[in-house]
C-alpha cells in the first residue's frame, strides 16, 4: 500500500475504477450508453482528480451538467461509491486516499441533492 502521490497514481485508480464501472451490471450500461469516447472521458477524469487532490490546474467542465440527464438515483451512487472505495482501498492508504474517498462522497451527496431539486425534469439543468 502506498500514498496517492501524483498523476501516475491518479491514472492507475481512475483506469481501474472505470474498468469496474464499465463492467458493472447495474451502473455499467448507463455509463457505456452515455460515453462514446472513453479515452477522452478518462483524460478529463485524470485532470479532474489531479485538480481536486493536488490543486493542479487543467480541468474544465461541469460534471453535474453531464450527469443530470442520466437515469440515476441513490442506488446508482451507492454502487459508484462502493466501486470507488474498493479501488482506492486496493492500492492506496494515507491522507490523500482518505481525501479522495471523502471528495467522492461529497460529490455523490451534492449530485443527489441537486438531482432531487430538478423534480424529475432532466432538461432542467441547475448550474
Amino acid at each position: 500500500m502506498k500514498q496517492i502521490e501524483g498523476i501516475e497514481d491518479i491514472t492507475l485508480f481512475v483506469d481501474e475504477f472505470y474498468n469496474k464501472v464499465r463492467m458493472d451490471d447495474f451502473i455499467g450500461p448507463i455509463f457505456n450508453e452515455a460515453i462514446d469516447d472513453w479515452s477522452h472521458h478518462l483524460e478529463k477524469l485524470y485532470a479532474f482528480w489531479n485538480a481536486a487532490l493536488f490543486g493542479v490546474p487543467g480541468f474544465r467542465g461541469n460534471p453535474f451538467a453531464k450527469h443530470a440527464p442520466l437515469p440515476i438515483g441513490p442506488d446508482h451512487f451507492d454502487r459508484w461509491l462502493k466501486l470507488f472505495f474498493e479501488t482506492i482501498d486496493a492500492h492506496f492508504e494515507g491522507v490523500v486516499a482518505a481525501d479522495a474517498k471523502n471528495r467522492a462522497e461529497l460529490m455523490a451527496f451534492m449530485f443527489l441533492n441537486r438531482l432531487s431539486q430538478m423534480n424529475g425534469d432532466p432538461g432542467k439543468v441547475i448550474v
